[in-house]
């Protein structure tokens, strides 16, 4: 064949196209919800292989030597128990092996996932007392210390709350919360929902006196959904001992201190998970838990920099918790007014590849206010240039669709960067 008259028949481009519109999503995406997590090519990897042998061999043997590392994430010397399972397993988990049917438990709301787990201990059959906070307010120790004196006697089994509501984005002070127990002279046991603060937000089990924590894998752990996780201490494990919701799938016992390696899950192990899971406890432990926080915070100001300058005259923008100190540094609630939230969403999504949290428990999802809010999650496998470069598609989708704001945002986080 002529080259000359290679493609001859194809259509000739016009001497002056029409403009085309680029496609600036294609590339790879950035998830910025909260939960899953971005997922790290280093435990994608690991999760890459044949199944192994689930009795003996390899598999075994890293599991043994990953539960010290997970109490060490936890900040914890005591027990663990893991669960094929997400957060809300990891709830009925903790119901099942601590209550027994008419055992009151107070429940410190502050947000979708405090009331979460409230319904779930209530439908297992637990009397459940709930202390709602709201959706942008801290635990009012006060309240709490005072409403445990009243409590002559005794009748509240343990006090529920979450390290992060991962709705909300509002942080309670664990460390305060138990001298609050203790000044009320109280012996219920404190229990922690760290699911999306752990691996992100400092967290100290045993240092703050914490007696249950639960978490799962897919936030600050960077694994895939799929697995959760309960910390108990001696004193959970001696008062749930009498139980009446343990049921053999639930028992933390066997799960804890197995005598043979199916015990571990009640069954066949998540294999791949477990790859996963290891490395990315390899990852948090090679950067050392301070450091992993010091990152957590530095992105989480550089967020609230930005939202701070886009709010500046501008009051329909803003951020959910107005104090710093009670605020995630896994994950960032915010307003934009409706529909304003969900348009931005919209936008960054279709147009630049950046999917950024919906605003969850804000108000009914058949409220109008609802397109209000927003999450952008910093949790995780997140660098500078990630969340620097979240801010910006935010940044160019609030001036494509013309919602007014502050000026000056970008520079604003790029300082925080810039200061470390």
């Amino acid at each position: 064949m002529d080259v000359k008259s290679f493609g001859s028949t194809r259509p000739q481009p016009d001497a002056r196209p029409a403009a085309v519109r680029p496609d600036l999503s294609r590339g790879r995406g950035y998830l910025a919800i909260p939960g899953p997590s971005v997922m790290p090519d280093r435990v994608l990897n690991a999760m890459h292989r044949a199944a192994p042998n689930i009795y003996a061999g390899d598999l075994t043997e890293m599991v043994v030597e990953m539960w010290p590392d997970l109490r060490a994430v936890a900040g914890t010397t005591q027990h663990v128990a893991a669960y094929i399972g997400n957060g809300h397993a990891a709830w009925e988990a903790a119901n099942a092996n601590l209550f027994s049917r008419g055992d009151l438990a107070l429940v410190l709301a502050t947000g979708r996932f405090g009331l979460g787990w409230a319904e779930s201990a209530r439908a297992m059959g637990v009397e459940v007392e709930v202390m709602d906070f709201g959706t942008s307010a801290p635990v009012d120790m006060a309240r709490v210390e005072a409403r445990l004196r009243a409590d002559g006697a005794g009748r509240i089994k343990a006090v529920l709350t979450t390290h992060v509501d991962t709705s909300s984005s509002v942080r309670t002070d664990i460390a305060a919360l138990r001298a609050a127990i203790d000044a009320a002279g109280h012996p219920a046991l404190l229990c922690v929902d760290c699911i999306a603060s752990l691996g992100c937000d400092e967290y100290r089990m045993d240092d703050w006196g914490v007696d249950l924590t639960v978490a799962a894998s897919q936030k600050g752990l960077m694994t895939p959904p799929g697995m959760s996780f309960v910390w108990f201490s001696e004193k959970a494990r001696a008062v749930g001992a009498q139980a009446d919701l343990r049921t053999p799938y639930w028992d933390w016992r066997k799960r804890a201190e197995p005598e043979e390696f199916w015990q571990y899950w009640a069954g066949t192990a998540p294999t791949h998970h477990l790859y996963g899971l290891r490395e990315a406890l390899n990852m948090l432990h090679e950067e050392g838990m301070a450091q992993v926080w010091a990152r957590h915070e530095v992105l989480a100001r550089t967020v609230w920099a930005a939202f701070e300058a886009w709010g500046a005259g501008h009051p329909r923008i803003g951020l959910n918790v107005a104090d710093p100190a009670h605020r995630s540094r896994a994950v960032t609630a915010a307003r934009l007014g409706a529909p304003d939230a969900t348009r931005l969403r919209q936008w960054t999504e279709a147009q630049a590849g950046v999917t950024l949290g919906i605003g969850l428990g804000m108000a009914p999802p058949g409220d109008p206010e609802w397109h209000g809010f927003l999450r952008v999650a910093h949790m995780g496998h997140v660098n500078a240039h990630m969340t620097l470069g979240a801010l910006a598609v935010m940044e160019a989708g609030l001036i494509a669709l013309d919602i007014p704001h502050g000026a000056g945002a970008l520079d604003a986080a790029a300082k925080v960067i810039a200061a470390g």
